[in-house]
Order: C-alpha cells, then structure tokens, then sequence
C-alpha cells in the first residue's frame, strides 16, 4: 500500500455507504442487512453464513499461514417498535437501543410491515400551543406517538400496522454543506459506516495474497448489549481481533466537550472504553502501522461508548482486541456526520494491519 499523503474522497465507501444506510434494521430485526451483506460476500470469500441469531460470518483464508484475524462491525441500528395502536390512528412506541427524548420530537420516520414500508412522523404540539405549554418539559418517550396518516385504529391495521413492528429513523443521505466540505449526514453511519469499511476492506484484499485467516464477522444486536458478537465470537478461534465502530467526538462548543476527539482528524485508535481496554500489543501495532504509512489517526480514550470489542475480547480464552473508531458528531439520532476522509483511513489502517506480516503474536508480557 502507497503511503496516505492526500486526502481521499472515499467514493467507493459512500457508495457501499448509501446502500447500506437505506436498508431497514433496527436491533433484533437486522434480516434486510443481514441478507444483503451475505450476498456481497460470496463472491468475496471462501465461506459465508448466517447464524440463528442472525450474524453474518466470513471467512477467507490466506494462501500462506499466519495469523488467525477477526474483524467486525455492527449490522443493526438504533430504532424503535410498534406497542400498541391507539383508537385514533396514533402508534405507541418503545426504544430498540439509546435514544435522547429531547430530540424525537417531529422526526420522520419509518415503519417496516409485512406489506412494506410506511412512512410516520413522531407526533409534537403545534408551535402554536406552545405558549400554554412548560417549555423546559422533556416528554418521555412513552408520552409521544407517532402519526401514520390514519383517522383509526382501523385504517392502520389496513396498512398493515401490527405491534412488534420495527422502525427507524426515515433513511437520507446528503452531504454536509456541499462536496468540498467531505463530510456526509445521515441516518444510521453508527454501525453501517463500519460494515461499509468491512466490506471495502475485503474487495482490497482481492489484490493481496494474505496470511493466515481473516474471518468477518457482521453482528446484531450490538446497540442492546452487545449481543450478537458474544455469539459470534464463540464460534471462532483467533489469535487477534479488531472491532470498526464509530465513536462521538468531543469538537463541538458544548460545555460537556473535551475537545479530545475531532472530526476530520483521522481514524480513532482506541485506548480504553466502557466495555474495553484495548490489548496493549494491539494497540500499539495498530499506532505503528498508522505512523509508518502516514495514516491520520488520534487516539482515544472515551468511557462514554462501547463497542463489539468488548464482547469478541471475552470470548473463548480470550482474544487480543483492538479498535478503529470512525469518528462521528451527533450519534444515535436521524444526522449522523462523518467526514470522508475519517471513514478512508479507517478503512486503509484496517487493510494496512491484514496485510502486514509484521504482527503475528500479541502477548501481554513480552
């Protein structure tokens, strides 16, 4: 691989991005992504599956021996679904994952049936009672609905709405400003921005004769509690894994900011989180990797997230973890941003670590 000495627009993974972001699947209902990333890998693998729990896992197998590697990233999304339908035509909801209250108000969104897809919007007063309203209040979101277009209970069961259907946030994507800008907006980059690396990264390693084993593991269930990786991961043996997620960067002028973690600056190389310490030797092979072929990266150290990292760490007699983080402002609401470039040297330091061969051991005391 050439050394990183421009920036890159990544077209490749917006593309890959913009397909992914648009499918429907939200924690537990991930089947439209699990599908569709299975019929992209087999023609990039040597065996693909999908477990019970709905877990894409694939395997390559290099034509020399090494290094047993897993990667991973998340399928599914922050959504909610259908707990009851009111005699009016107005759809009670529960969360699938974290959300903020404060910003579900007025928000498209969009609710898969067994019919199709059907557009809603959650439900606010009119600007107009405002005035007789606390404007310090938070409604819970157990208080809030969202509206269908119906006049009854009815109409909606005509569409085709039943409790336990899942929703997300209604699918866009658009660039942020203009094209100069490189940074994208949109709904669901947490974790799909991560499957989009996963799957560029192994249409490169097409180009590569590699060692060892590189087994992809696409997970559900990871905004719940990690669920879909502790599967997964007991499945495999490996010497050494790295998790791609997104991480919340600190840029912005809120009080609560570190300004730690910046847009635009390069993938995150992760230190330590709420469900992690990254291993030291991988940490450290991925921070020499980045280094030798000018890879922007910044390191990270946020007890604020977790990642699939956490649970693949934990599994089996335990397996060496690192993580890449892609940097990303306004987690886990309908304008996610990215910045292009982030999501590039996300992906380069990822195929930068499969084909080296100058890391094949990572122990924890030398």
């Amino acid at each position: 691989m050439t050394k990183w000495t421009k920036r890159k627009v990544g077209k490749d993974l917006l593309e890959l991005l913009k397909k992914l972001t648009n499918l429907h699947g939200p924690c537990g209902y991930e089947q439209p992504v699990s599908k569709w990333i299975k019929e992209m890998m087999i023609p990039l693998v040597d065996e693909v599956n999908v477990d019970s729990l709905g877990n894409v896992v694939a395997k390559k197998k290099g034509l020399k021996l090494g290094k047993t590697t897993i990667i991973t990233a998340h399928m599914d999304e922050i959504g909610f679904i259908v707990k009851k339908i009111e005699k009016n035509g107005l759809i009670r909801f529960e969360k699938l994952g974290g959300h903020d209250d404060r910003i579900l108000l007025a928000q498209k969104v969009q609710i898969r049936t067994k019919g199709g897809l059907i557009t809603g919007v959650i439900g606010t007063i009119s600007a107009h009672y405002a005035k007789f309203d606390d404007p310090k209040k938070v409604r819970n979101h157990r208080q809030l609905y969202i509206d269908i277009g119906v006049n009854n209970e009815e109409d909606a069961l005509r569409l085709g709405i039943r409790v336990g259907d899942p929703i997300t946030w209604y699918p866009t994507i658009d660039v942020l400003g203009n094209e100069t800008t490189g940074r994208i907006v949109g709904k669901g980059f947490d974790d799909r921005a991560g499957c989009a690396v996963l799957i560029r990264t192994l249409q490169e390693l097409q180009n590569y004769s590699i060692s060892g084993e590189v087994i992809a593991m696409f997970t559900v269930q990871e905004e719940v509690g990690l669920r879909g990786a502790e599967v997964s991961a007991r499945q495999v043996e490996a010497d050494v894994a790295i998790a791609i997620d997104t991480t919340a960067v600190s840029d912005t002028p809120e009080e609560t900011m570190d300004q730690s973690l910046a847009l635009g600056a390069g993938a995150g190389i992760k230190i330590m989180d709420f469900s992690l310490i990254a291993h030291p030797a991988v940490k450290d092979s991925l921070v020499e990797l980045a280094e030798s072929k000018n890879i922007p990266f910044q390191l990270e150290v946020f007890p604020g997230i977790g990642t699939d990292g956490g649970a693949v760490s934990l599994a089996n007699k335990g397996i060496p973890t690192g993580v890449i983080s892609i940097p990303s402002r306004y987690a886990h609401s309908p304008v996610e941003v990215i910045d292009l470039k982030d999501l590039e040297a996300s992906k380069d330091l990822l195929v930068t670590f499969l084909t080296s061969d100058q890391y094949t051991v990572f122990p924890f005391v030398e």
